[in-house]
């Protein structure tokens, strides 16, 4: 169970850090800064430019912080939080949720993973479980879980329903 933790944080992790590195530098065929604000400003995410700070400090945090097993719950929550804003705009933007429609399936799944990792934990091979900042955590999983899913729905909320009245009047000025 443990190497499939650290596995699964690894790959989450991984992830996280190559969307952020693709709009802080453009790595990985990344937009870059300027391509991300482009693309945050279309799919409803204003201001573009902050958000895109906002998203890339929280990817590779997080990404760290997975990849490392270092404060796994709120690593979790960051990553569950960033990938349902991202699902929800362009899941709202596309009107449809699968990626091959411009949906937000994509980010949604990334964000389902991290809170799996919420409810699991880290697994042994993880600096939370070499501190033993695991401990709390570990004897109360269920607790943890849904606390961390409600912390990502709560970070989420405010900036999904930004975008849905902002996607909503872009909507409206076209007709």
């Amino acid at each position: 169970m443990d190497i499939g933790l650290l596995i699964l944080r690894l790959i989450v992790g991984a992830i996280l850090f190559v969307h952020g590195m693709q709009k802080a530098r453009g790595w990985f065929d990344g937009p870059g800064i300027d391509g991300a604000v482009a693309l945050f400003g279309k799919i409803g995410q204003e201001p573009p430019r902050q958000k895109v700070r906002l998203a890339i400090a929280c990817e590779v945090s997080a990404a760290a912080l997975l990849i490392s097993g270092l404060a796994t719950p709120l690593a979790a929550a960051l990553t569950a939080a960033t990938m349902l804003v991202a699902g929800a705009a362009l899941t709202t933007l596309s009107g449809k949720v699968w990626i091959t429609s411009g949906g937000g399936e994509y980010p949604l799944v990334i964000g389902v993973l991290a809170v799996v990792i919420g409810f699991t934990g880290p697994g042994a091979y993880s600096l939370d479980a070499v501190t033993g900042l695991d401990s709390w955590t570990t004897g109360h999983s269920t607790v943890t879980g849904i606390l961390v899913a409600a912390v990502a729905m709560v970070g989420a909320s405010q900036p999904i329903i930004s975008t849905r009245r902002i996607l909503a009047r872009r909507g409206a000025d076209t007709n």
